[in-house]
């Protein structure tokens, strides 16, 4: 299993939404850049991610699936990008904050802190059970 982080404004598409829409999941579309391309191009079906909600908040909310491996995005008229479908596991216990990730040398390298525009992001196995063991002892990573 890989792991990764999907990042969307919550005004736009917000964490409440995915769940909103149960086991039938929600398509990952209208990414436009294509270092995410290749990422979600990457992504296997069970593979896990973080949401993320970019904008406002700059936090990681909840874990989602991926249930459909890419696919040629229906958005997309030129045909050229992918999307994959995703849908929420569950909720952190608590937000993990981008001021977070950036103040833990812990995660000095990881996407989010290194390449924060990026809106799919692959994150390291160790990267995601640091962030997991942080929000569960409900203290900042850093701590």
């Amino acid at each position: 299993m890989a792991y990764w982080l999907l990042k969307s404004e919550p005004d736009v598409f917000s964490w409440n939404d995915l769940v909103a829409r149960g086991a039938e999941g929600e398509p990952w579309n209208g990414v436009r850049n294509h270092t995410a391309k290749l990422n979600m191009m990457a992504m296997k079906r069970g593979d896990q991610a973080f949401f993320y909600h970019s904008q406002a908040g700059k936090e990681i909310v909840g874990v989602c699936e991926v249930i459909a491996e890419a696919y040629p995005d229906p958005t997309d008229p030129k045909g050229v990008f992918v999307c994959v479908d995703v849908q929420a596991v569950e909720p952190l216990p608590r937000p993990f904050t981008l001021a977070e990730a950036k103040a833990d040398p812990a995660l000095k390298g990881m996407s989010l802190v290194t390449s924060f525009r990026l809106s799919v992001q692959p994150v390291t196995e160790e990267e995601w059970a640091h962030i997991l063991a942080a929000v569960a002892a409900d203290q900042p990573a850093s701590q």
